[in-house]
């Protein structure tokens, strides 16, 4: 997932690395993917965020992007919005195999799962680029050992865009790490908001009226044993924030882990 804003702070270059880029995908005229190298010292947790940039003249311009690969990758990949006038987006959209980007040194999040109590169901609530961290977390090893099923929601604005996480959910039950307790335990659920589609509307309208879970034919949220991550747009987190808690589910964070938690770097 990726935000533009205004204004960020500058971060000084001993605070990023310079890193090659090793592949670049278009989905649609609105959303792209790109690799690129993984410094030996970067380590992060499955599921956190990462400052990515360019150089703007003599200073660096960065923005807070997900990483959409596992902590285990030997590559680090991303998965990003194209903004015609976004200050990065506008030029990050254009990178190809073998240009230099700027990688943060320090990542961080809350899209974590040490930062969820113990559960038994893991619900993954995305929409658009917020499907990136979850990208992370489902090639983990560990979410497969803490849960029992792993439940993906992918809500964009028209079909196309959901090409990314069929093709995500595809390689991650062909993979070799994790393939065998993802083709046991992971499920990957779409809607759409303006075409035909077998589940249409917002996230949270379908959670209230009861239509996701009739999809899935599994019962309805509960705090007891479900655990739930979201991440998309500072619209949805609100409300699913708002819907979590009507529900009797706790935010967690990394200090105090709860039921469900959001990244709040994307909160706007």
């Amino acid at each position: 997932m990726s935000i533009e804003t205004l204004e960020v702070p500058v971060a000084p270059p001993a605070n990023v690395y310079a890193v090659r880029v090793t592949a670049v995908k278009h989905y649609t005229p609105f959303l792209f993917s790109f690799s690129c190298e993984r410094p030996g010292a970067f380590r992060f947790r499955s599921g956190e965020f990462v400052m990515i940039g360019l150089m703007n003249g003599p200073k660096p311009l960065l923005r807070a992007y997900s990483i959409a690969s596992p902590a285990w990758g030997e590559q680090l990949e991303f998965y990003s919005i194209k903004v015609p006038d976004g200050p990065l987006t506008s030029r990050l959209q254009n990178i190809k195999v073998g240009d230099e980007i700027l990688l943060g040194k320090k990542p961080t999040g809350t899209l974590v799962l040490d930062a969820l109590t113990p559960g038994k169901r893991l619900f993954l609530v995305s929409t658009g680029t917020g499907i990136a961290p979850f990208a992370s977390l489902i090639r983990e090893p560990e979410t497969y050992e803490r849960y029992d099923e792993v439940i993906v929601t992918h809500t964009c604005r028209t079909t196309p865009e959901l090409e990314y996480g069929y093709e995500l959910i595809e390689q991650t039950k062909a993979d070799p790490l994790v393939g065998e307790e993802a083709a046991k335990k992971l499920r990957l659920v779409t809607s759409v908001t303006r075409d035909p589609h077998p589940l249409q509307g917002r996230i949270t309208t379908l959670i209230e009226n009861g239509e996701l879970f009739k999809h899935l034919d599994e019962p309805p949220l509960d705090p007891a044993h479900d655990r739930v991550m979201i991440c998309g747009s500072a619209a949805v987190l609100q409300a699913m924030k708002e819907l979590c808690e009507a529900h009797g589910f706790v935010e967690g964070s990394n200090s105090e882990p709860g039921s469900f938690v959001i990244e709040r770097a994307f909160a706007g």
